[in-house]
C-alpha cells in the first residue's frame, strides 16, 4: 500500500517514475521547483509521449514564499489563417480530431517553460543544459515503452497509423511497441539539445521553427512560420475563491479552472456532516458539478470571446443562487456531452518556499498524431475544441480554444500550501474535488485521499457517456443510495485510468513537505 512521502528538503510528484527522478534530481541539486518541473516536463515529455509533449500547450501556478501566486498561460493560439471558411474550402463542417487539419494552434508548452524559468533570477538559475539532460538522454538512448503508452498506442492505432509520420516513430517496426520495448526519438533528441544550446526561445524563431513550419505547410496544416514568430507565453494573475478551508486559486480561461474553483465553492455552501467517501459527499459533490459545468458549457472559451468574466461566476451571490439549486436527496438530470482529454499534471515544492502546480498535454492521446519527421514534434489536436459556429468557441485568427486542462493551489487557513491535480479531461475538476476535501475537510492522509475510489460524471477516457462512473471499490450501500437518488450509475475496474492520473504537494508552515502519487499511474512521489 502507497503511503505519503514525507521529507524537508524538497518534494516532488509525477505520473512517471522517471519524470518524479528528473525534478527530486533537480531539488537534491539546490534547484528551485520551478527549475525542477521544467527538468520534469521536459523528461515527461519523452518517457509518456502519449500523454503529452513539446507539441502541446502548458499551465502553470507559482507560490513564492511571502508572494501571491502568480499564473503562466502557455495556451496556444490558432493560425492566423485559420478561418471558418478556411476550412469550409476544404469541405469541413467540424474541425477534424487527428492530422494536419486539427494542428491549428501554435504549441505553447515551451514558451510556458521559459516565462517560469524567468521567475527565477538567472544569477540563481542552473544552466538550461542541466535541466534538459535527462530528457535528451532518454530520447536518445531510448525509453522502456510503459504499459500505459503499449495500451493506448494499440487502442487508438486505427485513428493514428495513417497521420503522417507518426508509424515511423512511435510504431517502430510497423508494429505498436510492446511494454518494455526500447523506442527511441532521436529527432526529437536533437530538439531538445538545441534548445538546450540556443535557448527555448528557438522552438519559436530560428531552425526548430523553420523546420516545424515547413513540415506543417506540406501536411496541410494552416500553421505557418509567421504564427511560431509572433507566439509567447502569458502572465497571468489567477481565478481565486476564499472558503472556509482557505484561498483557492486555479487557471483563468480558456481553461475550465473556474469550474474547479465553482465546485469547491458549492461544495462548502453544501456542507452539513457529510463522511468522507460516502453517499452524500460524492452525491454533493457530483451535483455542484453539474452546476458548474452547465455554467461553462454555455459561456467559456476564450476570454476575449466571453460574455461575461469568469471571476463574475465566482462572485458570492452568485455561488449562493447555484449552491440553492442542488437537491440533496434528488440528481439532477444530465444529458452534457463531455470533454476529451489525456494529460500530465505534476507538483513540486522546495526548502525556500516556492510551490509549483503544473499541466501539460497534448489533448487526446498523441493529439493529432502529426509529427513533423525532422524535429520529432508530435502536434497538439487541442484545435478540435474550436467550433466552426459562433460563440465564444469560435475559430478566429489568433484565437484560444478550449481547455481542459486547470492546475490548482490552495492557501489553506492553518499555514500550508497544497499543490494538486490531475490529468483526466472532463474528470479533472472532479478529482481535484475529491482529493481536496477527503483531505483538507475529512482529514485523510494525502496518499490516502488519492488513492481512495473516486468517481467520474462523464468521460475521459474510453467511450462517450453521462453516466455516473464508480470504481469497483465502493460499498454495494452507497452505489445503491446514489442509484436511488436518480444517478444513472455505471461501476468501473477498482482502479480504472478513466479516473484520471493525481498527484499532491503539500509544504507545511514549519518546513515539512508531503509528497503523494496515483496507483492508477506509473509514477512517484518523492519527498526527502
Amino acid at each position: 500500500m502507497l503511503t505519503t512521502s514525507f521529507g524537508y528538503k524538497g518534494a516532488f510528484t509525477a505520473p512517471h517514475r522517471i519524470a518524479a527522478l528528473a525534478g527530486q534530481s533537480v531539488l537534491a541539486e539546490g534547484g528551485t521547483a520551478v527549475e525542477a518541473m521544467i527538468s520534469a516536463a521536459a523528461t515527461i515529455a519523452v518517457v509518456y509521449p502519449h500523454m503529452n509533449g513539446i507539441g502541446g500547450d502548458g499551465f502553470w501556478l507559482v507560490r513564492r514564499k511571502g508572494e501571491s501566486p502568480v499564473g503562466i498561460s502557455a495556451c496556444g493560439r490558432a493560425a492566423m489563417r485559420a478561418t471558418p471558411q478556411w476550412y469550409r474550402d476544404r469541405d469541413c463542417s467540424v474541425i477534424p480530431t487527428r492530422g494536419a487539419l486539427v494542428a491549428v494552434t501554435v504549441p505553447g508548452t515551451i514558451a510556458g517553460w521559459a516565462k517560469a524559468l524567468n521567475l527565477m533570477p538567472e544569477g540563481r538559475r542552473l544552466p538550461l543544459s542541466r535541466l534538459l539532460a535527462p530528457a535528451i538522454d532518454y530520447a536518445a538512448e531510448g525509453i522502456a515503452v510503459s504499459q500505459n503508452q503499449a495500451v493506448t498506442t494499440a487502442a487508438k492505432l486505427d485513428e493514428l497509423k495513417n497521420v503522417d509520420s507518426f508509424a515511423e516513430i512511435y510504431l517502430p517496426g510497423g508494429a505498436v511497441p510492446a511494454a518494455g520495448s526500447r523506442l527511441r526519438q532521436e529527432a526529437l533528441a536533437s530538439t531538445l539539445r538545441h534548445l538546450a544550446e540556443h535557448g527555448l526561445d528557438g522552438f519559436y524563431r530560428g531552425a526548430i521553427a523553420e523546420a516545424n513550419a515547413r513540415f506543417l505547410e506540406r501536411a496541410g496544416s494552416p500553421l505557418q512560420l509567421a504564427d511560431f514568430n509572433r507566439f509567447d507565453a502569458e502572465l497571468v494573475e489567477p481565478l481565486s475563491v476564499t472558503t472556509r478551508w482557505g484561498r483557492l486559486y486555479n487557471m483563468t480561461p480558456p481553461t475550465q479552472g473556474v469550474s474547479a474553483l465553482m465546485i469547491l465553492a458549492l461544495y462548502d455552501r453544501l456542507l452539513r456532516d457529510e463522511a468522507s467517501c460516502s453517499a452524500d459527499h460524492i452525491h454533493l459533490l457530483v451535483e455542484a458539478t453539474k452546476q458548474a459545468f452547465i455554467l461553462r458549457n454555455d459561456g467559456l472559451g476564450d476570454p476575449d470571446h466571453m460574455a461575461e468574466a469568469a471571476s463574475t461566476w465566482l462572485a458570492p451571490d452568485r455561488l449562493d443562487a447555484l449552491a440553492s439549486q442542488v437537491d440533496r436527496g434528488r440528481a439532477l438530470a444530465w444529458p452534457h456531452v463531455a470533454k476529451r482529454g489525456d494529460t500530465i499534471w505534476m507538483g513540486a515544492a522546495d526548502s525556500e518556499g516556492t510551490v509549483v502546480s503544473f499541466i501539460q498535454s497534448v489533448f487526446w492521446e498523441f493529439g493529432s498524431g502529426l509529427t513533423a519527421p525532422e524535429t520529432g514534434i508530435q502536434f497538439q489536436n487541442r484545435g478540435s475544441a474550436f467550433s466552426l459556429q459562433p460563440g465564444p468557441n469560435q475559430l478566429r485568427p489568433g484565437a484560444r480554444p478550449f481547455h481542459t486542462l486547470n492546475p490548482a493551489m490552495a492557501e489553506l487557513s492553518d499555514g500550508r500550501l497544497m499543490a494538486y491535480g490531475t490529468m483526466g479531461g472532463e474528470g479533472q475538476p472532479q478529482t481535484q474535488a475529491a482529493v481536496f476535501t477527503r483531505h483538507v475537510h475529512h482529514g485523510m492522509p494525502l496518499q490516502a485521499a488519492i488513492t481512495a475510489p473516486r468517481w467520474l460524471l462523464g468521460r475521459t477516457w474510453g467511450e462517450d457517456s453521462t453516466t455516473l462512473k464508480l470504481e469497483g471499490r465502493f460499498d454495494t450501500q452507497t452505489v445503491e443510495t446514489l442509484r436511488q437518488r436518480g444517478h444513472a450509475t455505471e461501476l468501473l475496474a477498482n482502479f480504472s485510468d478513466a479516473m484520471g492520473h493525481a498527484g499532491a504537494a503539500v509544504l507545511h508552515p514549519d518546513g515539512l513537505m508531503e509528497a503523494a502519487t496515483d496507483p492508477r499511474s506509473d509514477g512517484a512521489a518523492l519527498a526527502f
